[in-house]
């Protein structure tokens, strides 16, 4: 049976655990990716004439699986990197960790066992990258963001800067337009390129979306990420990217005669506040002509490294760089360099982002979107505030699926949304003296609860708390009428039913009735648009292309309903995918629409429940029925516990050593006092808890007994299953299913939300202050009489 794609990345990070203990987090991927990276070319390219690298004998992974075992497995290992390397002009790049050092990986018998052990991990068909069905889906590609992802956890603060976020990375590519490039001669740049990850989210986006495979560049300072960054560029079938090993800002390695190369597209997460940046060369005199805007402050390079970039794009070329919040309103140099930029319209947007998504780094970021194309015309800055949209994963934030969707959408399309975004004209920027600070544009703090002192002292609900539920009204516009009636005063209103009845008066109303259905009728036009789609996944067919199309069309269906968030609805479905429906769709796409694999049922794919709620109802219920008769049993032998257990009581002498009563401790009790006409009532109650014991074994009997027939018919029904009852059983039992009731779920939050907030303003001034006052003189005066009566008579 093929490996789910969630055990395949399971399986990946233990080959980290092989390696814990002798090192540091922070050199696993020195290991692992590189015997990624020879398990990748030798799946590829081995044997085949005219490939792109070559797989010579004695440098494959084949050579690596034979070593198993083998006493000197570290040392010839080297060697079989060595040979890839040399073949490859990769040397310093495939063969920077030695396999062979005692000191990380143990000494002799413990050395073999876990080099054996970790390349057993990579010799598993999953991993078989000459077979990968759905190839365009890059199965090695999610495999090394999932590992690249946890070796920047584990490495910790200071040595987890290699990785920019893959959720990052795709908002950078989606908001410079990678999906409309125009022909592969168009260029790709990242100055500050770590391991390639914000690089080649770039390449995937335009190709992704346009099938155009650009050129890549980039240039690190780090010998060692250098070396990661041009392995993972073959990893990711980008052989002839150019990866340069050297310092950007004083020793830039793309040049055209004296000035620096342009490209079409550039992208940059640069080290945040670098203190050394000018080191190796003065700026002053620059040679490229990057600083002429200004000279950023000696001890903080961020300015150096956004210069640099946009130095560094054509004229009509589009950039984004991730930098601290800091370059948006720092004074002095900064304030001039930042005002040049925004006068000459080249910084196109900011987009603020959460904190601590980054592994170097826990303070909040911001996107700076350079834009050259259309600078001359630019009147405004676009500005995004998504610093509340993320989700907690571990230590760290993460942005969700429907966190990038509404940044990319927002951005795309500069739509203006309360709160969130807006164009930000350039004459209000001059106005704050060019400071960029997000917050002065848009506000994005939620509105003070506020309290009404007048109905504090005289009770009601204010019009105005009322009025704030207009989003509500206007859905449903006589559920207020029902709701609330006039108070007595001007300017407040009464509840007309108790706080207890809210929820089912809300459900019940004909206007939410009418709104329930109307969303239910959305998802079924969804479910009926999309079931061809479901229902013609085939082999070879590409996940994600799929995934994109469902999801996409979900925004659609749900983007003008109101009340409910279209985007959490979206993510509803993602979420799904994430967890299960990916897995189900990555096996159809290998094997089909198969009930049985290898002889065994799918149960992966078709859980038993779904065989048995279709085709074993009765059977099903016929158990549960006897399970209730059984429990039943429980409640009966507690109250005989509860009753006569004690030390005194008639059952006490039927225990066991552990205080419990079993058949041979009742019997042998039985046995004891079977002569003594004294006991009748021990003995009768001793039958009683012993013929209830006997009917919960009956019953269990029964319940396995009823439980192993229908395993078998259900086992049975499995191999009788045709390719349409599959799908039945897939999409609409499982798949649909499910995110019916997750549809329901946002259903649910709208009438908690309502219902919720009008319980809030009904408690808070059901008793007016003077009431208040009154209960609390009465309930004084009542303790003061106590006082008095307990002062009689201590008298």
């Amino acid at each position: 049976m093929p490996i789910k794609k969630s055990e395949l990345y399971g399986s990946l990070w233990k080959s980290c655990d092989e390696l814990r203990g002798g090192m540091d987090a922070s050199q696993y991927k020195d290991y692992v990716l590189v015997l990624l990276f020879v398990k990748y070319v030798s799946d590829k390219y081995a044997g085949q004439k005219d490939a792109l690298l070559d797989v010579p004998a004695g440098g494959s992974f084949a050579d690596m699986v034979a070593l198993k075992g083998d006493k000197e497995i570290g040392d010839k290992i080297n060697k079989i990197i060595g040979k890839l390397a040399e073949a490859n002009d990769l040397k310093g790049v495939i063969d920077v960790a030695d396999f062979n050092d005692a000191d990380k990986l143990g000494r002799g018998k413990e050395m073999v066992d876990r080099l054996s052990n970790l390349v057993s991990i990579f010799n598993t068909p999953a991993l078989d990258f000459r077979s990968n069905r759905a190839g365009g889906d890059d199965l090695l590609g999610d495999a090394y963001e999932y590992l690249m992802r946890h070796f920047a956890t584990e490495s910790g603060k200071s040595k987890g800067q290699f990785y920019t976020p893959a959720e990052v990375s795709r908002i950078m590519a989606k908001v410079i337009g990678m999906g409309s490039a125009r022909s592969s001669d168009q260029t790709i740049y990242d100055p500050t390129c770590g391991s390639g990850s914000l690089l080649l989210k770039a390449h995937d986006e335009a190709k992704g979306r346009t099938g155009l495979d650009l050129a890549l560049y980039g240039q690190e300072m780090d010998n060692a990420t250098a070396a990661l960054a041009k392995m993972n560029m073959i990893l990711h079938d980008c052989p002839t990217a150019e990866i340069w090993q050297d310092n950007t800002l004083s020793r830039p390695h793309f040049k055209q005669a004296n000035n620096l190369k342009t490209f079409d597209f550039g992208v940059a997460n640069p080290p945040f506040s670098f203190k050394v940046w000018s080191s190796g060369f003065d700026p002053a005199h620059d040679l490229y002509g990057r600083f002429t805007y200004g000279i950023p402050p000696a001890k903080n390079g961020d300015y150096a490294f956004l210069l640099h970039l946009l130095t560094s794009l054509k004229s009509r070329g589009k950039g984004a760089i991730i930098l601290p919040h800091g370059v948006l309103f720092r004074g002095n140099v900064e304030a001039e360099i930042r005002k040049n930029l925004i006068q000459r319209g080249y910084i196109q947007g900011i987009i603020g982002l959460p904190p601590n998504l980054f592994y170097g780094t826990g303070i909040p970021a911001c996107i700076i979107v350079l834009d050259k194309e259309h600078a001359a015309g630019r009147t405004g800055v676009y500005m995004i505030d998504a610093s509340k949209g993320f989700r907690k994963d571990g230590n760290k934030n993460r942005l969700r699926d429907q966190d990038i969707h509404k940044i990319v959408d927002a951005f795309t399309r500069q739509l203006e949304i309360a709160k969130y975004a807006r164009l930000v004209p350039v004459a209000e920027i001059e106005t704050n003296d060019y400071n960029l600070n997000i917050p002065r544009y848009i506000d994005s703090t939620e509105p003070e609860d506020l309290q009404d002192i007048d109905a504090h002292l005289r009770g009601g609900i204010p019009n105005h708390d009322v009025d704030d539920l207009d989003h509500y009204w206007q859905v449903f516009p006589s559920l207020r009428a029902t709701l609330f009636a006039p108070g007595d005063r001007p300017g407040y209103n009464q509840l007309q039913l108790a706080a207890d009845k809210i929820k089912a008066t809300i459900f019940g109303h004909a206007e939410f009735t009418a709104f329930n259905q109307s969303v239910t009728a959305r998802l079924s036009n969804w479910k009926t648009v999309n079931n061809p789609l479901l229902q013609g996944i085939a082999i070879g067919d590409h996940p994600k292309a799929l995934i994109e199309t469902l999801s996409e069309n979900l925004l659609e269906t749900f983007k003008t309903t109101p009340l409910m968030e279209t985007y959490d609805v979206y993510q509803h479905l993602m979420n799904y995918w994430d967890q299960t429906m990916q897995d189900d769709v990555y096996l159809l796409v290998q094997e089909g629409w198969q009930a049985m694999v290898d002889g065994k049922p799918n149960t992966d794919l078709i859980p038993p429940k779904l065989i048995i709620n279709r085709y074993f109802a009765a059977e099903a219920q016929a158990i549960a029925q006897l399970e209730a008769e059984r429990d039943a049993l429980t409640p009966q032998m507690e109250e005989l516990e509860e009753e006569h257990s004690g030390e005194d009581g008639l059952l006490a002498e039927a225990k066991n050593d552990k205080g419990k009563f079993t058949k041979a401790t009742l019997k042998a009790r039985l046995a004891e006092i079977k002569d003594d006409k004294d006991v009748a009532d021990e003995r009768q109650l001793l039958n009683n808890y012993l013929a209830l014991l006997e009917q919960e074994t009956t019953a269990n009997k029964k319940i396995k007994e009823a439980e192993k027939v229908l395993k078998a018919k259900v086992d049975d029904q499995y191999a009788k299953l045709s390719e349409a009852e599959i799908k039945t059983l897939v999409v609409y039992d499982k798949w649909l299913a499910t995110l019916a009731a997750a549809v329901q779920t946002e259903l649910d939050r709208v009438s908690q939300a309502l219902t919720g907030r009008i319980k809030q303003q009904a408690e808070r001034y059901a008793t007016p202050l003077p009431r208040l006052t009154e209960e609390v003189q009465t309930l004084s005066a009542r303790v003061d009489e106590h006082l008095k009566k307990m002062g009689a008579v201590w008298k």
